[in-house]
């Protein structure tokens, strides 16, 4: 495989559902050698906001934000050769206005949305995209924004070429997410052909809720070779590496 850095774009903090600090978090990947890793905690108001913790509020996501910056501030001094990015994996089946309330895309380096299940779920991402290109002020124009754990599967037979159309006019990356290897299966290679015709960005996540899980990327590596998709991850690097 082409030299590729080891990347974890999905992991989760005490912030929601994770076990762990951000700190612990930081201190562990740059033992394990991660080069590039995004915080991506839940925010939700749909059925799952009753089940785990969330970020649920402006206050809360501020001193999520804090803590994040203050470890950034840590590997600078430290000339630590990590990235440490801002992200939210926002679900899809909560409320637009929840979601337009409490989420400031320039605040965010990775935005991931997640139960992307259908053509209406589709139309709903492109809402929200749309709504902030044209509304908020001083938005980040590098946001990366990415499917998490999806599974192209549902999209195979009869809508292929809408989903296609709607990852290239947004840039949008597919997850190669290490606890849902469904989502890579060989059943969706068409999908993967058209995706490295096209270039568009694919990613690696752990998905992490505990130390022991972050860095898992060994078998989305072998799959990614598996399909010929180095340029398109290295596509990714390039995307992030400006989000610096």
């Amino acid at each position: 495989m082409k030299n590729i850095p080891k990347i974890d774009l999905h992991i989760h903090s005490n912030f929601s559902d994770g076990n762990n600090s951000i700190q612990e978090i930081v201190d562990l990947s740059v033992n394990r050698g991660l080069k590039f890793i995004s915080f991506t905690d839940h925010l939700t108001d749909s059925w799952k906001s009753n089940i785990i913790p969330t970020l649920n509020s402006y206050e809360k996501i501020i001193n999520y934000l804090d803590q994040i910056s203050i470890c950034q501030q840590y590997l600078n001094d430290g000339n630590i050769d990590l990235t440490l990015l801002k992200g939210v994996e926002i679900d899809i089946s909560s409320s637009q206005r929840y979601i337009l309330k409490l989420v400031n895309p320039s605040n965010f380096n990775i935005i991931l949305f997640e139960y992307l299940e259908s053509p209406e779920g589709i139309a709903f991402i492109k809402n929200l995209i749309d709504y902030w290109m044209k509304n908020v002020s001083n938005k980040n124009e590098s946001n990366l924004f990415g499917l998490a754990h999806f599974d192209p599967a549902l999209f195979i037979h009869g809508n292929l070429d809408i989903l296609i159309k709607f990852l290239r006019k947004y840039n949008i990356c597919f997850e190669f997410n290490s606890s849902y290897p469904q989502c890579y299966s060989r059943i969706n290679e068409i999908f993967f052909k058209k995706i490295k015709e096209l270039k568009i960005p694919i990613s690696i996540g752990s998905d992490s809720h505990h130390l022991s899980n972050i860095g898992n990327t060994e078998e989305p590596l072998e799959m990614i070779q598996f399909y010929n998709l180095e340029d398109n991850l290295l596509n990714l690097i390039e995307i992030i590496e400006n989000l610096k």
